[in-house]
């Protein structure tokens, strides 16, 4: 039987025939592609997160060795999360231009030189240029727009559930790394803990180059849950002017700015606040930091089924209420968080990290599904800029609260800000208007 594809066509040749649709011996073949590719991309994801959180252990041993204040290395950190942020959109322009392998190949290169470089670091400058420019760029190339991307080119039926499970990855990279840098940091030095990060972002990169392809009529395929390739676009040229085109024409609408504000207070009482604080924050009241890690990692445990389920909720039910409910729930837990923390894991606190977990990152596939379904094509584009405020949330949190810190005393009042914040971000939410919505997935 010959079968084959025509570059840069989509179509595909059968027998002598030019077509678009797959014979029926190829239609039911067990696996689809678009499985391996995901399955490739949950690695990177997962890598990403866990070198992008992994500033949160060194917190306390950079503290310690350089005399340098909470707020100080909080700077590093909002560099990275603000460029986490900013570089997304046009990351996600990038994978138009270049394709997905190049621009995550070349992310993990960026990771694994802003690592590996800091353990020859004497000043908090050189710390800021490292963990924050250049791990920032490396990790926001891999951030949720590459999500975006994936499920919109490689999946019809279950994109919902795909795009949770993706976003789910950055929970798993946490489960992964955090417990395991912060026990590395604890015995053989914060030094060791930062090669180590280098080894696991060069790992990742022969397999990113070996299996991911950046579209399904690449190996003659059609998107799964689709019957007929869909072809390939042409590669867009001035990608940094289709990013900032796409900014102008989202800007101009009320629901881009709705997203935008949530998402922005969502980074704010995670990434900025939780993720980055919450280890500090328990060993100031007596906790070992390898405990506190382990909270974090059990937060990661519960962000996989929280995100999964919440993909798969998303696929079915309304978006902005989806949004507006997991908002609420988070900004009531933030708010009873000060009296939970202690020197111990209680009860009480193993509740809340199982809550708070579930929620953790649910947010994600309602506001993709949001921005593709209102802005299409350049839904993944719009949703980096969206995630670009998320990022920026996270920087203002994260040094906000180490300035706190530094001034009070205690992490209370960041605590109790957030969570009031999260109300916000949900009356936001339900206002984006109903007579917008279409069919999301």
């Amino acid at each position: 039987m010959a079968f084959g594809p025509l570059p840069g066509t989509g179509k595909i040749v059968h027998d002598g025939v030019v077509t678009t649709t797959l014979p029926p011996t190829i239609t039911r073949r067990k696996l689809h592609r678009a499985w391996l590719v995901a399955g490739v991309a949950f690695i990177a994801i997962l890598g990403a997160a866990g070198f992008r959180a992994t500033p949160g252990v060194l917190i306390t041993p950079l503290e310690e060795e350089f005399g340098w204040s909470r707020g100080t290395i909080s700077l590093a950190v909002s560099v990275n999360l603000i460029l986490f942020g900013l570089t997304a959109p046009f990351a996600a322009s990038l994978m138009d231009r270049l394709g997905i392998r190049r621009v995550v190949a070349g992310a993990l290169l960026l990771v694994a030189a802003g690592s590996g470089l800091t353990v020859f670091m004497t000043a908090s400058w050189q710390l800021v240029l490292l963990w924050g420019v250049l791990v920032g760029l490396g990790t926001g190339s891999m951030a949720l727009v590459f999500v975006a991307t994936i499920a919109g080119r490689w999946f019809v039926k279950h994109r919902g559930v795909v795009t949770g499970v993706l976003t789910a990855a950055g929970a798993t990279g946490q489960l992964i790394f955090l417990p395991l840098l912060a026990t590395i940091a604890q015995h053989t030095g914060w030094r060791t803990a930062a090669l180590a990060v280098t080894v696991a972002a060069l790992a990742v990169v022969p397999l990113v180059a070996w299996l991911i392809r950046d579209h399904p009529a690449d190996v003659a395929l059609p998107p799964y849950g689709e019957t007929e390739i869909v072809p390939a676009p042409p590669r867009a040229a001035g990608a940094a002017r289709r990013t900032l085109t796409v900014l102008r024409k989202a800007a101009r609408t009320r629901v881009f700015w709705l997203l935008a504000a949530g998402f922005a207070i969502c980074g704010a009482s995670t990434n900025g606040l939780v993720a980055t604080h919450l280890i500090p924050a328990s060993h100031d009241h007596g906790m070992p930091e390898t405990t506190a890690a382990g909270l974090l990692a059990v937060i990661g445990v519960f962000d996989i089924i929280g995100t999964v389920l919440s993909g798969w909720l998303t696929d079915r039910y309304d978006s902005r209420i989806l949004l507006g409910a997991y908002y609420a729930l988070r900004g009531l837990s933030l708010l009873i968080l000060p009296s939970l923390i202690a020197a111990t894991t209680h009860p009480s606190m193993l509740v809340f990290i199982i809550f708070y977990g579930l929620d953790w990152v649910a947010t994600v596939p309602p506001t993709i599904a949001l921005c593709r379904t209102h802005f299409g094509a350049d839904g993944p584009i719009v949703f980096g800029w969206v995630f670009a405020a998320h990022q920026v949330g996270a920087a203002v949190a994260a040094t906000g609260a180490g300035l706190v810190r530094d001034i009070t005393g205690d992490y209370n009042p960041a605590w109790v800000a957030a969570g009031i914040l999260c109300f916000f971000a949900a009356v936001m939410s339900v206002r984006i208007g109903r007579s917008q919505l279409a069919v999301a997935g």
